[in-house]
């Protein structure tokens, strides 16, 4: 068994493994939530939790521990009475003003953070630049990576501008998920990762010009050359 010093004069107590509990709760909303970004899970569609449990093959307790994350991540909602069903897709309304919100935020944020991150900002935003490789195909499971890295991305530039408010609004969107949830089919995984590329490279540079144009340009590039043309109805 692995144990560890407590310190000078401690008792030396035994390492308790990860609970098994927690590692099937964890399994089972990454299951589900791939379910939902894949649409298995048509959006607006009704939850069954027994039904999740069978299909997955456990209780219905970590079903309901799965959704009520889900439902804080906003890609479920309980209904008074009636249970869960996934949320709708974001309609093209919604979409421009993510994207209107993030123009006015992001890009001050990267210039701010060109202007005072600190060498260990710097190590921060290199080591995460380097965490994700573009996705080997098009499934959520080979692009959950790249959801992960671009929140955590965009959190880490909010952080670097020493700004909490942008940081927080910027969290409670879930906008990369929901982004995701409607794009991730679309090859968008290189030119997103060249994209934050240009932006940590300004922003290494200590350029905040560059840093706050390489952000908006990255914004607007996602937005009307890569989502809005596939979201707009074809015109007759």
């Amino acid at each position: 068994m692995n144990r560890l010093s407590a310190g000078t004069g401690d008792a030396i107590r035994p390492v308790r493994p990860l609970p098994r509990r927690q590692m099937l709760a964890d399994d089972v909303h990454e299951a589900i939530k791939a379910l939902i970004m894949d649409r298995v899970i048509e959006p607006g569609a009704r939850v069954s939790i027994d039904g999740l449990a069978r299909q997955l093959g456990v209780s219905p307790t970590p079903v309901r521990e799965a959704l009520a994350r889900l439902e804080t991540a906003e890609l479920v909602v309980k209904e008074p009475h009636r249970g869960y069903r996934a949320t709708a897709l974001l309609d093209s309304e919604q979409l421009e003003d993510l994207y209107q919100f993030r123009l006015l935020i992001e890009p001050w944020a990267a210039a701010r953070a060109a202007e005072l991150a600190d060498t260990e900002g710097h190590t921060r935003l290199r080591t995460e630049i380097e965490s994700c490789a573009t996705p080997s195909d098009e499934s959520y499971d080979a692009y959950k990576a790249l959801t992960a890295h671009d929140t955590r991305f965009h959190v880490l530039i909010a952080q670097l501008a020493g700004s909490d408010q942008v940081r927080l609004a910027f969290e409670r969107t879930h906008c990369h998920l929901h982004i995701f949830r409607l794009y991730y089919d679309r090859g968008i995984g290189r030119q997103t990762l060249e994209e934050h590329r240009a932006i940590t490279d300004a922003i290494l540079d200590g350029d905040p010009r560059t840093a706050e144009a390489a952000m908006r340009t990255h914004l607007e590039t996602s937005y009307y050359e890569r989502l809005r043309p596939v979201s707009e109805p074809p015109r007759s």
